[in-house]
């Protein structure tokens, strides 16, 4: 599956929550669940949701305790959105599993799974900034610099799909290798965290 088909994916994602534009709404993966799609679907929906939260979250009038629940949420969206990076990149880890890696092979900065997540979060930026650069009740010059912005993050989005291409063709061909580690979250383990170990 090329990393074009992960934007048109990601982009199909977006669109299908903002029809309803809620937080709240409900979730259905169309995707069978043993296949990367579904696993990429998902990812996407965490990532636009929490999106959402980010946005609600720094509205000057939020009642505090409506802020320390969404604050909740979002922490609890962190771990979804990692431990969703990690079946990526454990999907990846099974399918060049038997590969022959080269002796000169090297291993990426980052796994296959972080890049993507990379890609997931700039379909969001690119959609939310496609809006900017034609609200009409904007500025005319506020819309001509969302578009310069967004003229930008699509070069970006061509340069990472590519990068991401290559990085998968080049582990399929033992000239990379790739390891998958437990991010390892200190913030939500009750044994971890000093501020909640400290309350045992």
């Amino acid at each position: 599956m090329q990393a074009s088909k992960f934007n048109n994916l990601f982009d199909s994602v977006i669109k299908k929550y903002h029809l309803k534009d809620s937080v709240d709404q409900s979730f259905e993966n169309p995707f069978n669940k043993n296949t990367l799609e579904h696993l990429l679907y998902r990812k996407c929906w965490i990532d636009t949701v929490q999106w959402h939260y980010e946005d609600i979250i720094r509205l000057p009038d939020i009642n505090p305790e409506e802020a320390l629940t969404l604050k909740r949420k979002i922490d609890a969206s962190n771990q979804d959105r990692t431990n969703m990076v990690e079946y990526i990149d454990g999907y990846y880890f099974d399918k060049f599993k038997n590969i022959t890696i080269e002796p000169q092979a090297t291993i990426n900065t980052e796994s296959p799974a972080w890049a993507i997540d990379r890609l997931s979060i700039l379909a969001l930026k690119i959609y939310h900034m496609q809006e900017e650069a034609n609200r009409a009740s904007a500025s005319e010059e506020h819309r001509v610099n969302c578009q310069l912005k967004l003229d930008i993050l699509s070069e970006q989005r061509v340069d990472l799909t590519t990068a991401i291409d290559e990085l998968l063709n080049d582990i399929s061909l033992g000239k990379k290798y790739m390891k998958v580690y437990k991010q390892m979250k200190m913030y939500n383990d009750d044994d971890l965290n000093p501020m909640l170990y400290a309350k045992k």
